[in-house]
């Protein structure tokens, strides 16, 4: 089982000997990156090449680790109880079933993506390595060992918000997406919008790096920001004049605000291209 990389993904060279160390090791594979470097689609473009169901668990900053496992819905149990529901003598039927518990029970092997791991408290690493190490937890209520029938392809991603455990960074293959370079980037914009014009294209890549390289900004726009700055180029049928400076300074480009997101970056942005225009 190997992945190659997929048509519709872009995957460098020591992203795949990542992905491939992981799946030899049995490991999970922590990927980290600012945002918008495709963590998030790794797994769904591996899950897809290798023709294996995805499941996923968006983790949010209320998220607790025993919610992967499985919950029990006391509350259902106790109403049920009050109405005289026969469902009441199985506790089984109040046994909710987390997304590690589906990954452990799956017929065949599947991927499962624990998405942006560093949002939750910082217990919530530590409380997931025993499952993740030994592939099998213990469900209380039922007296029942939960095994893995097949052994799961995990991947975790991290926006860095916080720094993970020690011993949870110890049992995980890491690797960490750079930002694309502008080749890279050119056959990502590529897979996205086939038969760009070339011209367009440069001048547009240009104009992002400018944009993305002024020292200082609080958020510096990423690929999918630049996809959507495209789109918007397409559709809005902007010539490739618009893009470019007669003395190939930095320009304020047209809608400018699909790469910026908030009014310091930009009103930085715009006093760099006045400083230059003026600066003879």
């Amino acid at each position: 089982m190997k992945f190659h990389g997929s048509n519709t993904y872009v995957a460098t060279d020591d992203l795949r000997l990542a992905v491939n160390a992981a799946i030899t090791l049995k490991r999970p594979l922590l990927v980290k990156g600012e945002p918008g470097t495709g963590k998030t689609m790794l797994a769904e473009e591996v899950a897809r090449a290798l023709g294996m169901p995805l499941l996923q668990w968006h983790i949010k900053s209320t998220t607790k680790a025993q919610q992967g496992l499985y919950e029990y819905d006391a509350v259902s149990r106790l109403r049920d109880s009050q109405l005289g529901d026969e469902r009441v003598k199985d506790i089984h039927n109040y046994i909710i079933k987390g997304v590690l518990w589906q990954a452990f029970e799956a017929e065949q092997p599947v991927a499962l993506l624990i998405d942006e791991i560093d949002k939750a408290d910082i217990e919530f690493p530590n409380d997931l390595l025993r499952e993740l190490d030994r592939m099998e937890f213990y469900v209380y209520e039922t007296r029942q060992m939960i095994r893995a029938k097949h052994r799961p392809l995990v991947f975790i991603t991290s926006n860095n918000e916080k720094e993970l455990p020690d011993a949870f960074l110890r049992r995980c293959f890491f690797h960490y997406i750079k930002f694309p370079d502008a080749e890279t980037m050119k056959r990502i914009v590529e897979v996205h919008f086939p038969g760009l014009k070339k011209e367009l294209l440069a001048a547009a890549l240009k104009n992002f790096y400018d944009v993305r390289n002024l020292p200082g900004l609080k958020k510096k726009p990423s690929t999918s920001e630049l996809l959507d700055w495209l789109k918007l180029l397409v559709a809005e049928d902007i010539p490739v004049q618009a893009l470019q400076s007669e003395d190939d300074k930095v320009v304020i480009p047209p809608l400018v605000g699909a790469l910026l997101k908030n009014e310091q970056d930009l009103s930085l942005f715009e006093k760099l291209v006045f400083m230059q225009r003026h600066h003879r």
